[in-house]
């Protein structure tokens, strides 16, 4: 049997420095295991990594396609406790330089929702679930 889970999320990086510093100024730790190299930040429960872009094609033996102005066809979730965490979430990503893409505002299914692109064009939503459950470290275990 495959575990069932998600232990770490890689997102190819055009220009890591630039990347990275925009992690870092949401105030996200990273791990010991970083290096000039890559950088690899703690969630509440996967991992974040940032790779070189060619560097992660050539590792999965694929060609690389992608530009920096291209949004990834994948979305990358922080998902909050309340629905005011929402827009101070989003207010502390613009103040980093985060491109946002929509505004917080209360979503059909009865939570509260806002996007973002970091530096790179990468695709976030910020959320909150008024159904969802998180574990002791902040890991969502259920919504």
């Amino acid at each position: 049997m495959i575990p069932q889970r998600i232990s770490l999320v890689t997102i190819g990086a055009f220009e890591l420095p630039r990347l990275r510093s925009f992690y870092q100024s949401l105030g996200w730790e990273e791990t010991e295991t970083s290096s000039d190299n890559f950088a690899v930040f703690k969630t509440a429960g996967v991992l974040l990594s940032l790779f070189p872009i060619e560097e992660l094609a050539k590792d999965a033996g694929i060609e690389f396609q992608l530009s920096p102005e291209t949004y990834r066809p994948i979305t990358l979730a922080i998902n909050v406790e309340t629905p005011e965490q929402v827009d101070s979430t989003i207010k502390k990503i613009r103040e980093a330089g985060g491109k946002i893409l929509r505004e917080p505002s209360d979503a059909f299914w009865g939570g509260r929702t806002a996007y973002f692109a970091d530096p790179e064009n990468n695709l976030w939503e910020v959320a909150w679930n008024p159904t969802s459950v998180f574990d002791e470290r902040g890991a969502m275990i259920s919504f």
